[in-house]
């Protein structure tokens, strides 16, 4: 799945999704402790930083509701146990980020009671699931700070204590083990002197049985027979740790309730990108908008030989089958429920599986009109010269929100491999830990490509390409605020850098840029093709060097985010659904 961070867009009718007082109550109510987890013991005080209430201020506390006329009863009852699911998902989450999480979780809750600053300390902990600010490049703001309470690049995936260069000579020793230790649904951990890979089957069995039992009682409760399906896979799949069934089962999925729960993102890694963290969506489709968009799907194959790449990198047998659903969010957990929450998103990210089923779109629509209203207006305001700001389309701003989804099912996928050993290889696997910022700036990138190809086709009439521009230009920084050491904000900050010295993004004075749409498609064009061409041919070190160059913050880019200060940086969900308030 490549997730959307950076896109929050305003579409169509608007729905409950408002922002409510101050912060009182925690924004999910987490599970004990697993037994498991007992081992670690937390300080006799975990002390905040004291700008946490400045920090927390950033992600206001915003309801997102769903329209209920559109589940009957039986479905709701389905929801209900989807949720209990999903809070089974998350507990697992908490443990991949760290695994002291859950008694630092306890600890900081019994602090709350003390004095304002550590309530709001212990409501961001809940926030970040962590104790490292998302929003700040992992900052710790609970001791210990500085270097002493750095987050692991491998999160909990890997022991504290081991270095890339470590892993990589004990796979380079043992290389029977090389797929268990780069697969997705391990864990690694020590035994002795010696590595070991632990399937998370194994690893979070408890958890996953918990979890299972709530999607075997979803499904005996369904009365749509792709959703059975789905969920019997699903909790077959937790337990071998093999999700190409139910991947392929969710493709099919056809009803309204649209939910997919598993191991998916590898952003958690930040040292390799190889581990799969835990998530959780729970949505209900709109329909008529979902019919609507799903005709774009059906020119795919077009715009995957519109691709400004040369004709040998092209990839014709990536999967076409690529159904939008526009959905209304009820519940999220895990890896989807934490810092800044995902506008959208596209699964599957088993290659075999998008090579024969393609991958399925998915746009958060209530979300995407609270951050669109919460942060995008206003930080566009700043951000353009007033000459373009009456050129700002909410139309625009979807629309690309769903092409970005689209191109993360174009381009490269399986590549030859380089070594020459005749076998197809992941570009994921090649380009290592650079891999996700790659991606999300290939979407962006690509999605902008496939927005003028649409536009040049008549299958888009609604905005101009000035439009397009202007706005995407003027939301740009909303993603950068996220901090560059994550993918979405680094691959923005290439973007940025690489439009500022091609002439597309110039200085308009006070501030404020003004853009030449001339060279802004040059600009799209040629880093379209950059980017793809690393895709293609797995070059870690092009990788390296480009976001060396491009993937920066130049003293103009703070200069501007200084300037946002008081915009939010995003929303924190509060779900009525799940009893939260």
């Amino acid at each position: 799945m490549k997730k959307l961070l950076l896109l929050p867009l305003a579409l169509l009718l608007p729905l409950a999704c408002q922002t409510t007082g101050p912060m009182t109550k925690p924004a999910a109510t987490p599970n004990p402790p697993s037994p498991s987890e007992t081992t670690y013991v937390a300080p006799a005080r975990l002390a905040p930083k004291q700008d946490v209430p400045q920090r927390l201020a950033q992600l206001p506390r915003t309801t997102i509701d769903y329209d209920h006329a559109l589940l009957d009863d039986n479905e709701r009852q389905v929801v209900a146990k989807l949720i209990d699911a999903s809070k089974v998902i998350d507990e697992i989450y908490w443990r991949q980020v760290d695994e002291r999480n859950p008694v630092y979780r306890t600890k900081l809750s019994s602090q709350a009671q003390n004095s304002p600053l550590e309530r709001d300390a212990y409501e961001y902990f809940l926030i970040n699931k962590g104790r490292w600010d998302r929003l700040a490049q992992d900052e710790p703001f609970i001791e210990p700070f500085g270097k002493e309470g750095a987050k692991p690049e491998g999160a909990a995936f890997y022991p504290p204590d081991m270095s890339k260069e470590e892993f990589e000579r004990w796979v380079a020793a043992h290389p029977d083990q090389k797929e268990a230790f780069e697969g997705l649904f391990t864990v690694i951990r020590r035994r002795g002197n010696d590595l070991e890979a632990i399937p998370y089957s194994r690893y979070y069995a408890a958890e996953l049985d918990r979890a299972a039992a709530s999607l075997r009682d979803a499904a005996a409760l369904t009365n749509n027979a792709s959703l059975r399906d789905y969920l019997t896979k699903l909790a077959a799949a937790f337990m071998k740790d093999n999700y190409r069934e139910s991947d392929i089962a969710w493709m099919d999925l056809n009803g309204p309730l649209e939910v997919v729960i598993g191991p998916y993102e590898v952003y958690e890694d930040s040292m390799f990108n190889y581990k799969a963290a835990f998530e959780s969506f729970v949505t209900v489709v709109d329909k008529p908008e979902s019919d609507k968009l799903a005709a774009y799907a059906q020119h795919l194959p077009d715009m995957e030989r519109n691709l400004p790449e040369p004709a040998e990198y092209m990839n014709p047998n990536r999967g076409t089958d690529s159904p939008i659903r526009v959905v209304q969010e009820i519940y999220t957990a895990g890896d989807a429920r934490r810092g800044v929450q995902t506008a959208a998103f596209n699964l599957p990210n088993d290659e075999v599986v998008r090579e024969q089923k393609g991958s399925k779109k998915v746009l958060l629509k209530n979300v995407m009109d609270a951050k669109f209203r919460q942060s995008g207006v206003p930080i566009a305001n700043r951000v353009l010269d007033p000459s373009l700001r009456d050129l700002l389309s909410f139309d625009a701003y979807f629309n690309h929100t769903l092409f970005h989804e689209l191109s993360h099912g174009l381009g490269p996928g399986l590549i030859p491999d380089p070594a020459g050993s005749g076998q197809r290889v992941d570009s994921r696997i090649l380009l290592k830990n650079l891999y996700s910022t790659i991606e999300e700036c290939k979407a962006d990138v690509v999605g902008l490509w496939n927005i003028l190809y649409a536009r040049d086709h008549g299958l888009l009439n609604s905005f101009d390409e000035r439009q397009l521009f202007a706005t995407y230009t003027g939301l740009m920084f909303r993603s950068m605020r996220f901090g560059i050491d994550e993918a979405h904000g680094r691959g923005t900050a290439v973007q940025w850098n690489w439009l500022r010295e091609h002439g597309a993004v110039t200085p308009a004075g006070n501030g404020t840029y003004n853009v030449d749409f001339t060279k802004y498609r040059d600009g799209v064009r040629t880093l379209a093709t950059e980017l793809l061409t690393i895709e293609a041919t797995g070059d870690l070190p092009r990788a390296q060097r480009l976001l060396d160059r491009y993937g920066v913050s130049t003293p103009e880019m703070q200069g501007v985010i200084a300037g946002l200060k008081d915009i939010p940086v995003d929303i924190t969900p509060v779900f009525p659904a799940a009893g939260e308030q």
